[in-house]
């Protein structure tokens, strides 16, 4: 079976240049789950690179399929200079490491939380999981495997991750179209929830 990660890295390239920066962390038991970033102008996108090795699994699996199931990584945009967002990378890895750590299977709608804030000073502790396609085309692989998607991560205040709980996850997105909130902006305030 063909290591998917230079596949991946080669895709993210394509769609947003070559990084300039990446960090790797390591956590007791699951492989290395690497962040790069990329600066494009105003611009700072954080993708994972790890997450997508192995498929993820229904955590109620008798046996984990080690070819069949989906398979992820993680894109974080930010503004760049208004926060200091680089230290984000452990979070993000955190994040990205969560279906090996935790038999997460990570798909679009959901919440991921780190109980803390994503960089220092940050309103956010979670993010919720966006729809792939947009930013990072999904990554076709040979059969049996499914597709690598790239899934855009949009940083949440606890307000709004508590909002989006009871409502859902489109309810909570429809809420910040209608009242224009720049969610790459890394320092802005909860959308209003009445």
């Amino acid at each position: 079976m063909a290591d998917v990660l230079p596949l991946v890295e080669a895709r993210l390239r394509t769609a947003l240049g070559d990084p300039d920066a990446r960090a790797a962390v390591t956590f007791l038991g699951t492989d290395r789950i690497e962040v790069l970033r990329f600066q494009e102008g105003g611009i700072a996108r954080y993708a994972s690179l790890g997450m997508s090795a192995h498929p993820m699994t229904d955590p109620t699996a008798v046996v984990a399929d080690p070819v069949k199931g989906p398979r992820a990584e993680l894109v974080l945009s930010v503004r760049s200079g208004v926060a200091d967002t680089d230290k984000v990378l452990r979070p993000l890895a955190v994040l990205a490491a969560s279906p090996q750590v935790e038999g997460l299977v990570v798909a679009p709608g959901a919440s991921l939380d780190v109980g803390e804030p994503l960089w220092p000073g940050a309103p956010f502790t979670s993010v919720l999981v966006a729809e792939p396609g947009g930013l990072v085309e999904d990554l076709e692989l040979d059969e049996p495997l499914d597709p690598v998607r790239f899934l855009p991560l949009l940083p949440m205040t606890p307000n709004e991750a508590a909002w989006k709980r009871v409502h859902g996850a489109q309810a909570l997105q429809e809420r910040w179209l209608n009242h224009g909130t720049d969610l790459r902006d890394p320092s802005r305030k909860s959308v209003p929830l009445e």
